[in-house]
């Protein structure tokens, strides 16, 4: 039976609503410089009293190309509900993240340049300069490789991803990142790639004065940070 045919009036509202806003997110990363071709992918989560439907980006499928029709919804079991198109290879781990984060709405995976480049190294990028400690107030960890089998990459991010941090990278793999919906995920998945764009150049540029990078203080962070959580006094309120 048609997914459409299942749901409810406002529920079926609520769905074409949620597909509309991830194709404009899934669109909104190459305009972003995050993605080339058909790498990374977006999706949101729709919740209900007793389920759930995600919709994600399609397999393969390039972003210019992409329409509304070809985006597939699956239940939170990973079972296809709506869409002609095999869903993304990545979708097993947007799941698991979705079934431990029930905070979160929104997913993006990206391989993107400097972000990527930070995942090769296996390390995780330090808080220098107050950009970082406004958006994310905490190092951006870095997990273990972890294989493309089962729930290897899902069970590594939610072991490894530190709590207020909404992002992680994944060891000589690319970057996931989590917001209240897809809208805002891809936002901080661009604030993400100019932070590791900022560290990169950083640590380069103080290897050319020959001066030893410092991180910021604990403090500091905390201090900068602050700003941009609720009641900060950051933005119109």
């Amino acid at each position: 039976m048609e997914l459409k045919k299942i749901l409810n009036k406002e529920q079926r509202k609520k769905w074409e609503s949620l597909k509309r806003e991830v194709l404009e997110a899934n669109k909104a990363l190459p305009k972003k410089g995050l993605v080339v071709e058909t790498f990374g992918n977006v999706s949101e989560i729709l919740r209900f009293k007793n389920t759930a439907l995600i919709v994600i980006k399609p397999s393969g499928v390039d972003y210019d190309s992409l329409k509304l029709e070809d985006l597939v919804t699956v239940g939170l079991n990973g079972k296809k509900l709506d869409g002609k198109l095999k869903p993304s290879v990545d979708t097993p781990h947007h799941l698991y993240i979705y079934r431990n984060l029930k905070e979160i709405g929104g997913i993006v995976h990206t391989h993107s340049l400097y972000a990527t480049t930070w995942a090769a190294t296996g390390r995780p990028i330090p808080v220098y300069n107050t950009t970082h400690a406004d958006k994310f107030g905490k190092e951006i960890p870095c997990a273990p490789y972890a294989d493309n089998r089962d729930n290897h990459i899902g069970k590594t991010i939610i072991k490894y991803c530190k709590k207020g941090v909404p992002a992680i990278l994944l060891k000589k793999h690319g970057a996931f990142i989590f917001g209240t919906n897809a809208k805002k995920s891809v936002e901080i998945a661009s604030e993400l790639e100019f932070v590791a764009k900022l560290a990169f150049h950083y640590l380069l540029l103080s290897q050319i004065l020959e001066i030893k990078p410092k991180e910021m203080s604990k403090r500091e962070v905390t201090l900068w940070r602050k700003r941009h959580l609720p009641g900060g006094g950051y933005g119109q309120e």
